[in-house]
């Protein structure tokens, strides 16, 4: 039994290890999933800003997401997968690219408007983006024999139908390549002669893929160009100085945390400050594998699900010191302890969840920075104070350590 214990906690002791490990070192030489892996955004290491506008009166909601939709893709495509495209007010589209130090650069690789072109085998243009009035995913059977699936449905307008008609009738049987920028974003065949205006592009894909083709297709249709009316290079505005700074003061401050656990509540402290540096592992590795953008926003909420995670242990904690106080046994006092506070930690971790949730769907920029990292700390820090503390404990005790006074119970 003892025996037992102490692999356990050698185990434990040996994941604590690795994970700190990894989330600071990473993999390989270009450090994967370590700290230095996590995107910062533009208040911590800087970049550039840029408004759009549309060249057009009155603009549509479907419009504008398409156009959305036309930016982030051409940012996805420089690899700028951290930054953040957002409506502002009824015509203009506000890009943030952390990172980049000169905005007209960016300005010429991310361009202004989309081409898009229908274009036969032989290379011939047989139509252009403007003469498609809209394009949508839809899901139905595309004949009697075949099933409900994911497909794009095209509409064209009176000078697409009848070039498309055409196109059609001579390329049956053929290729017609949809090209976006020079890039081939679909490749249907020709099964037939379409007159009347509506095309379906079908194919083995899911409705995200079919969204995000007919978005594609919208954004090289947009009746309006996007002009750019502001560009500017952004500093970091909390600075090289101040985030070490404010790294050193959150070392320091978990390091007094870690110690007034220990002093608190003895062994029970010890193995809250055990789970605390797995769950901080943890969520490095975590920031670092989904590529989490990390802001000044962002920074508030790893500390404020710091604070969360030791507080979930301070409630166990509680609840085990009441139930020794009630004469009940140390294995049956970490049991009851543990399985009183749960609903308690639960209801408080799940409503906090769901503002985060609220915050990252309906927010934007640094706002879906903090609902971002808030979330991940959050679900980390209930796996860990529920999971990882009841086991180093339980292995403490199997280990042999019974006697309560080591546990914090302090006896009149």
């Amino acid at each position: 039994m003892r025996f037992g214990g102490k692999m356990r906690l050698f185990f434990m002791l040996l994941v604590a290890v690795g994970l700190s490990l990894l989330s600071y070192g990473g993999i390989g030489t270009e450090g994967k999933l370590g700290v230095h892996q996590i995107e910062q955004g533009l208040d911590l290491s800087g970049g550039v800003d840029i408004v759009y506008e549309a060249d057009k009166e009155t603009v549509t909601a479907e419009e504008m997401a398409a156009a959305i939709s036309l930016l982030q893709g051409r940012l996805d495509w420089n690899g700028w997968t951290e930054a953040e495209v957002a409506r502002e007010g009824e015509r203009r589209i506000r890009v943030q690219i952390p990172g980049v130090e000169n905005a007209e650069e960016a300005i010429q690789q991310i361009g202004q408007t989309a081409q898009l072109s229908f274009v036969a085998e032989d290379g011939t243009v047989l139509l252009t983006g403007d003469m498609v009035e809209k394009a949508e995913k839809q899901v139905g059977a595309v004949d009697e024999h075949s099933p409900s699936l994911p497909y794009v449905a095209i509409t064209f307008g009176e000078e697409g139908t009848k070039r498309f008609a055409e196109a059609t009738k001579e390329n049956l049987g053929k290729v017609i390549y949809i090209v976006m920028d020079e890039e081939i974003i679909s490749a249907p065949v020709v099964q037939s002669v379409i007159t009347d205006g509506h095309a379906m592009i079908t194919g083995q894909f899911g409705g995200e893929e079919a969204e995000e083709l007919a978005a594609l297709i919208r954004a090289g249709s947009l009746p309006f160009d996007l002009n750019v009316i502001q560009m500017k290079n952004v500093g970091a505005r909390l600075g090289a100085d101040a985030l070490s700074s404010g790294v050193f003061a959150g070392a320091v401050g978990i390091v007094l945390v870690l110690i007034f656990m220990v002093f608190k509540y003895k062994l029970l402290g010890l193995a809250a400050d055990w789970a605390l540096i797995i769950y901080i592992g943890l969520e490095l590795i975590l920031l670092s594998l989904f590529h989490v953008t990390l802001t000044l926003p962002g920074i508030a909420g790893l500390v404020l699900s710091v604070g969360m995670a030791v507080d979930a242990n301070i409630v166990i904690f509680e609840r085990i010191k009441e139930e020794l106080v009630l004469g009940n046994t140390l294995r049956v006092s970490v049991k009851n302890g543990f399985k009183r506070a749960t609903p308690a930690i639960l209801d408080g971790n799940v409503t906090t969840l769901i503002a985060a949730f609220v915050l990252f769907y309906l927010g934007s920029g640094t706002v879906r920075g903090f609902a971002s990292t808030l979330t991940i700390g959050i679900m980390i820090s209930m796996f860990t104070a529920l999971v990882v503390t009841r086991v180093i404990v339980n292995s403490m005790i199997r280990a042999g350590i019974h006697n309560p006074k080591y546990y914090g119970l302090r006896l009149k």
